[in-house]
């Protein structure tokens, strides 16, 4: 069999020209020379007999060439640390990594308590959280990029092929308001009491925004009809703005919990109103599953997981002591696209 006409090295700085958009911006990014680099690839050019990139801009462009061998590269590359880390758990846990994703909310509010029950089981593993839409996030698992995550979205078509898609949490948005509203002195409001409160909300434009009054609307709200007076970029920054006063906004029951037991927020209950939805654990059954993310999904992720998720029922009547011990009750989230 003919020798390979390319290294392993190769590919990794192929992929970083076009990662970073230049030869010296991969240069840095590799640790090396801008001339080390541009003599990698003047190499494997010659060894394909073919151009990987076009010249004449000044930002590296691939030809149809460099498309291809890049295609073939991710999943290369991707095999080889697939490999590094099957090696890795012999070590049974004594080292090796995990890598798990989420969405902004559930990313920021509850895969950190996640992480540090692992950490507390496993220390020597370790941990990398990658937080981004419910299609990147999709996307990284399918590509092996990431072991897991949760995610509340919905994920293309193609991707529902690839993935294995379990019931996780219930992903439930509440009503708050500043304490010193008139309002907050109930503990109960009418849909007809919505109308009358002006909003903190998402922008418009925004895929969770649309997103969220999709939620609103299947709950029997009339959307159109709720007064937004002022649009915010984050929940975090909406969570502030009603707390100083600015108006009410519903807002995923895991990003308020300090606020509520502080006091700093009123929640009241709305009649015949619950805005939920479902997270779902995402994987892929076609890659290697490292005893690292075997171990998360074991023992961390039934400990949050909603009462009617097969991840919890599996687990069986001791789950609920365990959650006294560093775990939760079931904690739902936003996803933020």
């Amino acid at each position: 069999m003919a020798d390979l006409p390319f290294t392993l090295d190769q590919l990794r700085i192929l992929r970083a020209i076009v990662s970073e958009g230049s030869f010296k911006k991969a240069a840095d990014s590799l640790y090396v020379t801008q001339p080390a680099v541009s003599l990698q690839i003047q190499n494997l050019e010659k060894q394909l007999e073919v151009s990987l990139f076009d010249r004449g801009g000044r930002k590296a462009q691939l030809t149809e060439a460099g498309h291809l061998l890049l295609s073939y590269c991710d999943r290369i590359l991707s095999q080889c640390h697939e490999a590094c880390r099957a090696l890795d758990d012999l070590h049974d846990l004594k080292g090796g990594s995990l890598l798990v994703g989420a969405s902004q909310t559930t990313g920021t509010y509850l895969m950190p308590r996640m992480i540090g029950l692992f950490r507390q089981k496993f220390p020597d593993v370790s941990v990398q959280l990658h937080v981004h839409s419910t299609r990147r996030t999709g996307w990284s698992v399918a590509n092996g990029q990431i072991d897991l995550a949760i995610i509340g979205g919905e994920l293309p078509a193609e991707l529902n092929e690839l993935l294995q898609v379990v019931p996780y949490a219930s992903d439930e948005l509440a009503l708050v308001l500043p304490i010193k509203h008139p309002l907050s002195r109930l503990v109960e409001l009418s849909k007809d009491d919505l109308y009358r409160l002006g909003f903190v909300s998402l922008d418009a434009q925004s895929t969770t925004r649309k997103m969220v009054d999709q939620l609103l609307a299947r709950s029997g709200l009339d959307v159109p009809r709720l007064r937004i007076e002022m649009e915010l970029n984050s929940f975090e920054a909406i969570k502030n703005a009603v707390q100083a006063g600015l108006g009410a906004a519903f807002l995923p029951v895991v990003s308020i919990e300090r606020e509520l037991t502080a006091n700093t927020l009123h929640r009241p209950a709305v009649v015949d109103l619950q805005v939920r939805r479902q997270l779902k654990l995402i994987t892929n059954p076609s890659r290697y599953c490292s005893r690292a993310a075997e171990a998360f999904r074991r023992d961390v992720l039934p400990v949050f997981a909603s009462a009617d998720s097969p991840l919890r029922q599996a687990r069986g009547s001791g789950l609920a002591g365990e959650a006294g011990d560093g775990g939760a009750d079931p904690l739902p989230s936003q996803d933020q696209n």
